[in-house]
């Protein structure tokens, strides 16, 4: 059981203060938008006394670190939990299924692109379901909301630029019918994007009155840093969601989303596969996008589970991770690991059979499979990265 050091991701989307603030630094004016507590080879988080990257600490002994059955069905540790941290919009995107990041890697395998090019979608072979859950209020967008609850929001403002929006939805308000609708927005480009997205973006600031408020507010922020992006016109078929601190969502494969503002505890498979559709200056690809997304209507499960004897569990339907929240007040046992442990608030610590370590915010300890369970004591929250359901 040894302390290990996150490895910070400046994006231009990432929050000025935030991240800086939770490991206790002075904000240096460039966003700071995740911290990557994992062993992923684009940034494995290092052990503190060696400065050994986590992926190659587990590399030496992959059953001590994982278990044999782990180490057997996942070769390496099968989560990466980070802080992301936004203060502005990130892309809107999907992540693939297993089957399909397999054939996506082939495919750019194939095409000889760059694994680490900025045009390469599939970096790795896994799928990437992920787990949202909010430290601050966290607004994003989440799946398709049903096509007669989008055209209520459609008719509230008004620009006959929506006109072909609007008929396309109303006569085929099927999943089929809305990615339809999504392939033509998504192949709007230059002044017929501009001629779609300007005229929706100012008649959403002129509106202000409910309902839909919001949406039409998300909108037009959006066409403020995107104004020739018809991706901005997709949000609008997609569910707008305010996380409170201690909420949470989980996505799985093709579910259309886009991290707005807030910050939040990130847990996924271990993968960095992602498809883009826009609100971005990133590779979009709009094409495989459309082979992947899921265009039936998400019914949003924000997740608000209670407490049972300060310890908060999250669902999450994969084998690959689960996450817990410990609010202590005392004293509670972990269990075995493969585990990360990351506190977020106050001062705790942990201790092991063969070590004990304190655990101050921003700090974080792995916990391999042989060090068995150990004891969590202070005032603090702490959430605690593992193994999910078989």
């Amino acid at each position: 059981m040894v302390l290990i050091d996150g490895v910070v991701k400046n994006y231009d989307w990432g929050s000025l203060t935030a991240i800086p603030e939770l490991l206790g630094r002075r904000a240096t004016g460039e966003p700071v938008a995740e911290l990557w507590f994992g062993a992923h080879p684009s940034g494995p988080a290092v052990l503190r006394e060696s400065s050994t990257p986590l992926d190659e600490h587990i590399g030496v002994d992959p059953v001590a670190a994982l278990g044999a059955a782990v180490a057997d069905e996942f070769g390496s540790l099968p989560f990466l939990l980070k802080v992301l941290a936004a203060g502005s919009p990130l892309s809107l995107q999907v992540h693939p299924s297993t089957a399909q990041a397999r054939a996506g890697f082939e495919r750019e395998e194939s095409l000889g692109i760059d694994r680490d090019g900025e045009n390469r979608c599939f970096r790795d072979r896994r799928h990437k379901p992920e787990l949202i859950c909010a430290l601050s209020e966290f607004s994003a967008l989440c799946g398709f909301r049903e096509p007669a609850e989008s055209l209520e929001l459609l008719a509230t403002i008004p620009t006959e630029a929506l006109d072909p929006v609007r008929a396309r939805l109303a006569a085929e308000p099927s999943p089929e019918g809305v990615r339809g609708l999504l392939q033509w927005l998504l192949s709007q480009n230059g002044e017929s994007a501009a001629a779609l997205v300007g005229p929706v973006v100012a008649a959403c600031r002129r509106e202000s009155s409910l309902p839909f408020a919001a949406e039409r507010e998300m909108v037009a922020e959006l066409g403020r840093r995107y104004r020739r992006d018809p991706a901005v016109v997709v949000a609008l078929l997609l569910n707008l969601v305010t996380l409170h601190p201690g909420e949470a969502i989980f996505f799985g494969p093709g579910s259309l989303h886009a991290y707005l503002r807030g910050t939040g505890v990130e847990l996924m498979a271990n993968s960095d596969n992602v498809v883009r559709a826009g609100l971005t200056a990133k590779h979009v690809d709009a094409v495989t996008l459309l082979d992947i997304v899921d265009t039936t209507p998400m019914t949003v499960d924000v997740q608000r589970p209670s407490a049972v004897d300060g310890v908060v569990s999250y669902r999450s339907p994969v084998p690959e991770f689960s996450l817990q929240r410990f609010d202590l007040n005392g004293e509670i046992r972990i269990e075995p690991g493969p585990a990360i442990l990351l506190c977020t608030w106050g001062q705790a610590h942990v201790e092991g059979r063969a070590s004990r370590h304190p655990l101050a915010r921003g700090e974080a300890v792995w916990m391999s499979a042989c060090d068995g369970p150990a004891r969590l004591n202070g005032a603090a929250t702490v959430f605690r990265a593992g193994l999910g359901c078989s």
